[in-house]
Formats: structure tokens, C-alpha cells, sequence
């Protein structure tokens, strides 16, 4: 009698495990774009468009094609919103340019116009992210090759998105304890530099420079000890490439000239000579370099 209880015990519990698994199976992670980044995909196109001095409608869907964000630019037609509408569906389902089916039709391809869904216009781009379509831009207004330059730009703007928008995890937290920090400045290091946007560097200066230009990086600098004359502005003497995007020279004619010392925080904007002319004592210094 005990057996009888216990098989079909056995046998139920199978078949939860199995039903689990599947089930887990069956669950994918799956990127959706957000009305936040609808938004600014919305606004690059706009912006282009308005450079353009070209009255458009612009669409812009989720990967199922549901409209998320519409806007219609001062004296755009009306007829437009329905067109713009159904060149981003279009790119969003079919996961291709809208272009592709006008192209069909025009090489005799009639069948692409009875696609359902197909808007065969140019002008729909796909937003692609993490090599996913998550959504998709119709524009419509202008000439079919000026929507869809328009619609580029919005759709490229997804590439500019900060990883959050997106919903992907932010980037792991980095931290440095007291001692890591005193033993970098000991020697002057690099402290962080696991972003291509930011770097943060613990300096240590025992004497003068020479002068230096970042094409690309700004340079925030905060004093943490000693004191330095520091020279922004004005001509590099002699300048020669040394890395990429990166100039030296021997000293600064003109410039502004100042004292830094303990506490002070100065912003070198990319481009800008600056250097280093006296350090009188050992100086210790933050420098956060960003792009």
C-alpha cells in the first residue's frame, strides 16, 4: 500500500520539475526600447530635419510595431502621420528598411504590395541595439530620400544611448580603498581607466613640465597637495605629435598664468595648452580625464 502512495508521489514531482524546466526554457532576456529613448530618437530626427528646413512627420515604434512616440513639425501635412506610421511598422516587423519594398515593386516584384503590414516607401530605418531591431523610425514628408536621412539620423542616435536607457545593467562599480589611493599618488598612476568617456588619474609632480594639449580629453584637475604655477592658454613652442590625439612642446609663449594650490580645482577644455611651469615642492593632484 505504502508503494502505491509513493510512486505517484514520485511521478508528480517529475513532472513539476519537468514543467520548471521547460518552462525556463521558453523565458529569453529581451531588450525593449523605452519611451525615454523613443523620446531622444524622436528629438536627433527633429533636429536633423529642422536643419534641413524640411516639414516632416515623425514615427517612431517598438519591434511589434506599436506606435510609442508621433510628432508632426509646423506646416507638415496631415496626410503624412498615416505614412510615417506605416514606414516605421513596416521596418519594425519585417526587420529591414521600408526602402527594400519599394525597391521590389519597382524592379516588378507587384506581390511585395500585398505583404501584410508592408508600407513600400522609402523612409522606415530600423533601431537597432546590441545587433537586435528593438523598434523602428518612419519619416514622411519630404523627397523618400530626405525621409529616410532624416530617419537615419534618428535611428543612429540609439547608438549614442547611455546603457541604462535601454535597460541594460549600468556599468560595475569601481572602488578604491584609502591605501590603493595613497600608494598611486606615492608614485603617480592611472587609478582608473576602464572607460573610453573617463579616466581618472592620481598624479604626482616633482618638478616642471612641458607643455602638453589633448585634442580630444578635458582635463579636470583638483590639488590635493602642494602648490604648482600653471600656464593655460596662449602657443605651444615647438609642438610635435606623440600619440594619437595628443601634442607636446617644450614651453607656453602667453597663456594665462596662476597659482594652484591645495583644494583648488581647475577645467582644461580639450584643445587648450596647458603646462606646468613651476612646482616649487613634491604636488599631488587629481586629474579626471573626460571625452
Amino acid at each position: 500500500m505504502q508503494d502505491r502512495i509513493v510512486f505517484p508521489t514520485i511521478v508528480a514531482t517529475l513532472c513539476t520539475a519537468i514543467v520548471a524546466v521547460t518552462s525556463q526554457a521558453q523565458v529569453i532576456d529581451k531588450k525593449v526600447l523605452s519611451l525615454a529613448a523613443a523620446k531622444q530618437i524622436a528629438a536627433a530626427a527633429e533636429a536633423d530635419a529642422k536643419a534641413k528646413n524640411a516639414r516632416v512627420v515623425i514615427a517612431v515604434v517598438d519591434d511589434g510595431g506599436n506606435l510609442l512616440v508621433l510628432q508632426r513639425l509646423d506646416d507638415t501635412q496631415v496626410a503624412s502621420v498615416e505614412v510615417a506610421m506605416g514606414k516605421a511598422r513596416t521596418a519594425a516587423i519585417f526587420r529591414r528598411p521600408s526602402r527594400e519594398f519599394e525597391e521590389q515593386v519597382k524592379n516588378g516584384r507587384i506581390a511585395a504590395l500585398a505583404l501584410p503590414g508592408a508600407t513600400p516607401l522609402q523612409g522606415g530605418i530600423p533601431i537597432v541595439f546590441d545587433n537586435k531591431v528593438i523598434g523602428a523610425i518612419g519619416v514622411s514628408g519630404e523627397s523618400p530620400a530626405q525621409d529616410e536621412e532624416i530617419a537615419i539620423a534618428g535611428a543612429n542616435a540609439a547608438k549614442e544611448f547611455a546603457v541604462e536607457v535601454m535597460g541594460t545593467p549600468p556599468a560595475k562599480v569601481s572602488y578604491f580603498s584609502k591605501q590603493q589611493v595613497t600608494d598611486a599618488f606615492a608614485k603617480g598612476a592611472v587609478l582608473f581607466n576602464g572607460s573610453d568617456k573617463y579616466m581618472v588619474h592620481t598624479s604626482r609632480r616633482d618638478q616642471a613640465g612641458i607643455a602638453e594639449v589633448h585634442t580630444k580629453d578635458a582635463d579636470i584637475i583638483y590639488v590635493q597637495d602642494g602648490s604648482a604655477t600653471f600656464v593655460t592658454g596662449g602657443t605651444v613652442v615647438d609642438p610635435k605629435p606623440t600619440d594619437p590625439n595628443e601634442i607636446r612642446g617644450k614651453e607656453i609663449t602667453g597663456g594665462e598664468t596662476r597659482t594652484i594650490t591645495k583644494g583648488d580645482v581647475i577645467i582644461v577644455p580639450a584643445g587648450t595648452p596647458h603646462w606646468f611651469k613651476d612646482v616649487p615642492a613634491p604636488m599631488t593632484y587629481y586629474v579626471v580625464k573626460a571625452r
